[in-house]
């Protein structure tokens, strides 16, 4: 099973809604909710890279990008 970071829902959308309904959002989700435990010998950033991107370990770095959490990944 491949998993995603981005998952998506569908809200209710009510009759008397005064707005343009949006039928679908997105969220993010981190990559350690899909690591049980932390196996040895991870590949690791180097201390510069790790420090611009918050994590040791590429594994569990989870990129925050506006366009992919909008539902638009790889556009």
């Amino acid at each position: 099973m491949h998993y995603t970071q981005f998952k998506a829902y569908y809200p209710y959308i009510g009759p008397f809604d005064p707005c343009p309904p949006i039928r679908e959002k997105f969220y993010n989700t981190p990559p350690q909710l899909y690591m049980v435990y932390q196996p040895p010998g991870l590949p690791q950033y180097s201390p510069y890279e790790a420090l611009k991107c918050g994590t040791l370990w590429p594994a569990l770095f989870g990129p925050y990008d506006a366009k992919a959490v909008e539902g638009r990944v790889g556009t």
